[in-house]
């Protein structure tokens, strides 16, 4: 992921570099989009399913959808939609599904498009720990969206930890670093790692500044300019704090 800075021109990331290509064939753009996809899919599959799809046909439809927006370099979205990938996938989604979801087996395989990893079995399980609640498929797929950015900047840092050598650190001190983490005591932490109480909070307060220096890069690469993305990061906090 890109790294920028705090003030000064947004970088070119991931998104806006799909966003430069949306009007010609660019591979670098299909192979910025797929990277993209592989953590937007879940979310997608979710929304598919809660709107009536049975899990088979939710699977084709999703990896379909994909499958359009690659081949197709269909990146003429609504221009409402254009500035955060979130809303970009969602608004394109709900076209496909609405105009040509019945088109979806005659759509070309291959083309040397780059092919994504969906593992369709783990995202059913999950689905199946919804709770049978009134959710509407536009609400279930941004809480999806927001659980997966978490939890894969939480697997990054602990990949980053364990390449450091700290993977017990960072399995002792994880519980710690969720937005609702208690802070009630770091002793059982300080034991564990035989240090000083004051010494575990210091290292948890540095993995959560890493932590968020991730999730930053993570929401900048998939929206357009530094002011969506201070949105985005405010929007994402309130869908976790329902």
């Amino acid at each position: 992921m890109t790294p920028f800075p705090s003030q000064g021109r947004f970088p070119e990331t991931r998104w806006t570099l799909v966003l430069s290509a949306r009007d010609e064939s660019s591979r670098a753009g299909q192979a910025a989009l797929a990277e993209l996809c592989e953590l937007y899919w879940q979310p997608l599959y979710f929304f598919v399913r809660r709107r009536g799809y049975g899990p088979e046909e939710a699977e084709d439809l999703t990896q379909d959808y994909f499958r359009h927006l690659l081949e197709k370099g269909n990146l003429s979205e609504p221009d409402g939609s254009r500035g955060r990938l979130r809303s970009f996938l969602l608004v394109g989604l709900k076209h496909f599904l609405a105009d040509q979801w019945d088109k979806r087996r005659a759509l070309k395989r291959g083309g040397g498009v780059p092919t994504l990893s969906l593992d369709h079995e783990a995202a059913e399980r999950r689905y199946g720990t919804e709770p049978a609640d009134d959710l509407s498929p536009d609400v279930l797929y941004e809480k999806q969206w927001a659980s997966t950015v978490l939890e894969s900047i939480l697997e990054r840092l602990r990949m980053e930890q364990e390449a450091a050598g700290n993977a017990r650190l960072f399995e002792i001190l994880q519980p710690y670093l969720g937005w609702n983490a208690s802070e009630s005591s770091y002793a059982e932490a300080a034991a564990q790692l035989a240090i000083s109480e004051n010494a575990a909070r210091l290292r948890v307060m540095r993995l959560r500044r890493r932590y968020g220096e991730l999730l930053r890069e993570c929401i900048a690469d998939t929206v357009a300019s530094e002011e969506e993305l201070v949105s985005e990061m405010d929007y994402l906090f309130r869908i976790v704090r329902r």
